[in-house]
């Protein structure tokens, strides 16, 4: 079911936590322009070779990733709730001169208005929290079967359930079956770019937005794999790979993370490894 009321609230609280975000990072545009890029092994190994294909970027944020997989020879689409989001995306194509489409839409009215006008891509792409912002996965992935062409593939690389059910000090916080009733903060999107520093701005790092709180609440849905992956084969999609990985890309979620090679972050020293992102390729 969605809940679009909920969507909205997330929208306010991306639109504040985007401008807190950027404010972190050095000159992106030049990065980008000097050959950079924000992708990570994993994800690039995944979408395989992307060269002259058309891709669409589901919830692509402020569009680093989606440039970046342009500079792979890429056609480039990003869809994405946040106005700031979108508008920084915009801007940071036409600074960087990388092409890329940027539209502003909830993912499941873009959808709609896809299907309407008979758009159809070889590839569709979610990452790094991606999914949790989806009230309705049945609706997701139908979408998702009707924007591929035949023999297109969707690949989606995120933080894994089971971790997200633990809190800051690794304490088991959540259940792992509550998907659907989502959790909900006062707070929404923190300030997770200021938290991981260096391993999220390639670019460089600015202090930028102190001590940022979201004055917009947040909802999130912590969907389990059998509910992911079930979805996706109910939309007649066939599943090509499904891998777990034992670190996060980039991002120190929690707390006494250990930051390896490759800025990737591993449980602390003493804790056993558990799954702490997955991928899946899907092929219609």
């Amino acid at each position: 079911m969605l809940r679009k009321h909920m969507h909205e609230e997330n929208r306010r609280s991306w639109n504040a936590a985007t401008d807190a975000h950027n404010s972190h990072k050095v000159d992106q545009a030049a990065f980008l322009r000097a050959g950079g890029s924000t992708l990570y092994p994993d994800e690039i190994e995944l979408l395989g070779d992307i060269k002259g294909k058309s891709l669409v970027h589901l919830q692509c944020n402020s569009g680093q990733d989606t440039l970046s997989l342009a500079q792979l020879g890429a056609n480039v689409t990003g869809v994405d709730i946040s106005d700031a989001a979108i508008d920084f995306a915009q801007k940071l194509s036409s600074d960087s001169g990388i092409p890329g489409t940027f539209i502003r839409s909830d993912v499941y009215d873009w959808f709609e208005q896809a299907a309407q006008k008979g758009e159809t891509y070889d590839i569709a792409f979610s990452s790094y929290g991606a999914v949790v912002w989806l009230t309705d996965l049945a609706t997701w992935a139908k979408g998702i079967a009707r924007i591929l062409k035949p023999g297109g593939r969707f690949a989606v690389i995120d933080f894994h359930p089971y971790a997200m059910i633990h809190g800051w000090d690794w304490k088991l916080e959540q259940s792992y079956f509550n998907g659907a009733e989502g959790l909900h903060f006062e707070n929404g999107v923190g300030d997770y770019v200021a938290m991981s520093k260096d391993a999220l701005t390639p670019s460089g790092y600015l202090e930028g937005v102190k001590n940022f709180v979201n004055p917009h609440p947040g909802h999130e849905f912590n969907w389990s794999m059998s509910e992911i992956i079930s979805v996706l084969v109910q939309a007649d999609l066939t599943v090509k790979v499904f891998k777990e990985y034992p670190y996060f890309n980039g991002a120190k979620l929690f707390g006494e993370m250990k930051h390896g090679e490759g800025n990737r972050f591993y449980p602390p020293d003493g804790m056993p490894s558990i799954p702490l992102m997955y991928g899946i390729v899907v092929e219609k």
